[in-house]
């Protein structure tokens, strides 16, 4: 009888895409509140009758807010993103590269003008 060979751990099998996929649920539980405050305009095509998901996954990046009809990408931006200038290039760059139209928008913004912010989602989603 032939020996096997020891089975590598889960963790070392488990790919890019189901990781990212596990991260994203694990994000939505925790949102922050600019977050949850903009989830609560947009869910259930509350907006123009678009179809928005929330902490989707585009491995390996996660977004915050993404509808995929348009395959509109909308981040919101805290204090974690006042020294990730770099990072946010690098994965803006690879997210327009691959097809993806990508809004900004500011914790400020939300909280301040939510409908300013929906107006620019708006308006981003005509173009």
């Amino acid at each position: 009888m032939k020996e096997q060979e020891p089975k590598p751990a889960a963790s070392a099998l488990e790919s890019t895409a189901s990781r990212t996929l596990r991260r994203a649920r694990e994000l939505r539980l925790v949102s922050s509140m600019p977050e949850r405050v903009l989830w609560k305009a947009l869910r259930g095509r509350r907006l123009a009758g678009l179809k928005f998901r929330r902490q989707h996954p585009i491995p390996p990046y996660i977004v915050d807010f993404f509808c995929e009809e348009l395959r509109l990408v909308v981040e919101v931006d805290g204090m974690t993103h006042l020294d990730r200038g770099e990072q946010d290039a690098r994965r803006e760059m690879y997210l327009r590269a691959q097809g993806y139209r990508l809004l900004r928008v500011t914790n400020r913004d939300v909280i301040r003008d939510l409908q300013g912010v929906l107006e620019a989602i708006r308006r981003h989603a005509s173009r």
